[in-house]
């Protein structure tokens, strides 16, 4: 998929405020808040700012970390990686590799057969439910 590229007017203009807090300025939704945090519908998980696939339903497991929290995305290429410092802590960001729209953060706690706990902000998500893929 191409890059998208837009000025920060327009992720503004589309994204609405607190969805362009998360995805555009990297925030944090208040855990367990989310739309998708207890979810279990089967489906593909896409990023709410451009659409591209990033999560598989059955991928997604319930960390008690108050997040949609997934073992691995679709492909290695749907997410990039990078170190946070924020808050005083050092971190593993992830963010779209197609819009690099904040979608949350990594960690190395999660279950086989990765090890790996992709904590995800609802807000960076949108559901395609299964029955509407084609």
């Amino acid at each position: 998929m191409d890059k998208v590229d837009k000025t920060e007017a327009q992720w503004r203009a589309e994204l609405g405020p607190e969805r362009y807090r998360v995805c555009r300025q990297g925030g944090t939704e208040p855990p367990f808040s989310g739309a998708y945090c207890h979810t279990k519908a089967p489906g593909t998980y896409r990023c709410a700012a451009c659409g591209q696939p990033l999560f598989a339903a059955e991928t997604k497991y319930d960390s008690g970390s108050g997040w949609p929290s997934f073992f691995t995305a679709i492909g290695d290429d749907r997410v990039v990686e990078r170190v946070d410092r924020s808050h005083g802590m050092v971190r593993t960001e992830v963010l779209c590799s197609r819009c690099d729209s904040h979608l949350g953060h990594v960690f190395p706690d999660g279950p086989p057969p990765t090890g790996r706990r992709f904590c995800i902000n609802s807000l960076a998500l949108a559901l395609q439910p299964e029955e509407e893929q084609g």
